[in-house]
């Protein structure tokens, strides 16, 4: 079975060793150690899942506790229905942020908008007069 160390998975995901770390005191990481006093971190092929997960978890904007949920769904059984109503709510719950976010945008941008035509109606009626 295959490893990992840190620089190298850090390196396929570009990220920094520092954030692989933090997920792993975060406890979404679980590498084994090795080397003179166990200083040398080792990820398994779980760990190196894991870590993906994570990351897509985090540009999808959500939590590290709903990462955590799901990636320990993703390592059970996915066919149960207690399973699979939770990561539901998840996606639910994240959704209607999403879109909340998104009515915000929308309507800041309508406001910028109208800023910038006044702006260019006074900067016209300056000009020509």
């Amino acid at each position: 079975m295959p490893t990992y160390t840190i620089t190298e998975l850090a390196r396929e995901y570009d990220v920094t060793p520092r954030t692989i770390r933090f997920y792993e005191d975060q406890g979404l990481l679980s590498p084994k150690r090795a080397g003179a006093g166990g200083r040398q971190r080792v990820y398994s092929q779980r760990d190196r899942t894991r870590l993906k997960l994570t990351l897509r978890g985090k540009r999808l904007g959500l939590s590290l506790s709903e990462i955590r949920d799901l990636v320990d769904m993703y390592e059970s059984p996915a066919d149960t229905a207690a399973q699979l109503t939770r990561f539901l709510a998840v996606l639910a719950r994240h959704r209607e942020t999403l879109e909340r976010q998104l009515a915000d945008l929308q309507e800041t941008l309508a406001e910028i908008s109208a800023h910038e035509e006044r702006a260019r109606t006074l900067l016209a009626v300056r000009e020509s007069g």
